[in-house]
């Protein structure tokens, strides 16, 4: 299948990027004062985690797969979020982490997926280190939810996803401090927090080649 200019500028764009440590750090630009809620040392008892970016690549479009977590969850229910989790102690790393998580939530065939790249790791306040791995989907993706997880999967435009004009900056109060995070809306999904953090972090990389 031929690759469009936006491929190309997704794939040059991840090209240099890599698991090998030192992993770099998302910039969250937070607060001062926010150290309070996550200081230096927590980095080092953060339980590793990775998240799949599904790239699906048809013969006219690109999209990106995103989740909306089931409310039978006890946390973070109903939000939008990349299929993945905490690391297994049977996993390799965080390529086989995304991979098995997607499976079991959304049934996507790890055969299926071509590794492009991989974005900043992202601190969680819920204390977590998420690795985001990127991958190409080749086709139209066989799914099956897993409606224990996953209430619905549903797919955004990757050029409306990688426009920064489309980000909104939002403040969220929090024991006494202003967090800030990053928002989009597409149609009627507010995609916001970790997921929109990722988002931007991949935005800006590619923005960067323009």
């Amino acid at each position: 299948m031929k690759m469009t200019g936006l491929e190309q500028r997704l794939r040059r764009a991840l090209a240099e990027t890599s698991l090998d440590a030192p992993r770099p750090l998302c910039d969250l630009e937070l607060p001062m004062g926010l150290d309070r809620l996550m200081p230096k040392t927590m980095f080092e008892r953060l339980r590793p985690a990775a998240v799949l970016a599904p790239v699906i690549k048809r013969e006219h479009s690109l999209s990106m797969l995103l989740t909306v977590r089931s409310h039978r969850l006890r946390s973070h229910r109903g939000q939008i979020s990349f299929p993945g989790g905490g690391r297994d102690d049977g996993d390799a790393g965080s390529v086989d982490t995304a991979l098995r998580e997607a499976r079991e939530e959304i049934g996507l065939d790890p055969g299926s997926v071509e590794v492009v790249g991989f974005l900043d790791d992202y601190p969680t306040l819920s204390r977590y280190l998420v690795t985001p791995v990127v991958g190409v989907v080749h086709g139209e993706p066989d799914l099956r939810l897993d409606d224990g997880e996953v209430a619905e999967a549903f797919e955004v435009p990757l050029d409306f996803l990688l426009d920064p004009d489309n980000f909104e900056r939002k403040i969220l109060g929090r024991d006494g401090l202003n967090v800030p995070f990053m928002e989009l809306n597409w149609q009627a999904y507010r995609i916001w927090g970790a997921t929109a953090g990722m988002l931007w972090d991949l935005a800006r990389k590619v923005a960067s080649l323009a």
